[in-house]
């Protein structure tokens, strides 16, 4: 269903923070792949797939719709967003972290709708927690939208939007 847990809502300042998401975050997800992600258990190839068209749209629109539901209203918000994809996946970041209340949103109801064009593709998101696949997610962006999208190098702690980095999956 997705992540449901207050736990992503916390301040990761703390030990007990930071263990507590660790917790979650191992629960949710199973042992890392070959590739090095850690797919969530609804995560396989078949769903996984997006259409070409769903693919091709993410690559040329610059900026999408997200609609997610009120953790605490169940109403629906929209925000505009940036939206990457390396060809086969979707992703979404914010680059305030969890300061921005649609990453909590999208976490706590574990389901959303991206407004790619004139169609709106129903997602679930999955939490990017391999360092490596969120740094690589910062250079499809950098790619697609210039160098002031950072990177952390593998030396330094993620940063916000590296933190905050979702694998849209068909929903």
């Amino acid at each position: 269903m997705g992540m449901r847990s207050p736990a992503w809502g916390l301040a990761t300042t703390t030990p007990r923070a930071r263990a507590l998401q660790h917790a979650v975050a191992l629960r949710m997800t199973r042992p890392e792949t070959p590739g090095g992600s850690r797919p969530s258990p609804r995560h396989n190839d078949r769903m996984s797939q997006f259409s070409a068209e769903v693919l091709q749209a993410a690559a040329r629109e610059r900026e999408v719709q997200l609609t997610t539901l009120g953790r605490k209203t169940g109403k629906p918000r929209r925000v505009t967003i940036w939206i990457g994809t390396d060809g086969k996946r979707l992703y979404i970041r914010s680059g305030e972290g969890m300061r921005r209340h649609w990453p909590q949103n999208l976490l706590a109801k574990g389901e959303g709708a991206v407004q790619l064009g004139k169609a709106e593709v129903k997602v679930k998101p999955r939490l990017v927690t391999d360092p490596a696949e969120a740094r690589a997610v910062s250079e499809l962006y950098r790619s697609k939208y210039g160098p002031f999208v950072r990177a952390s190098k593998p030396d330094q702690p993620l940063t916000l939007g590296e933190k905050t980095t979702f694998e849209l999956l068909p929903g």
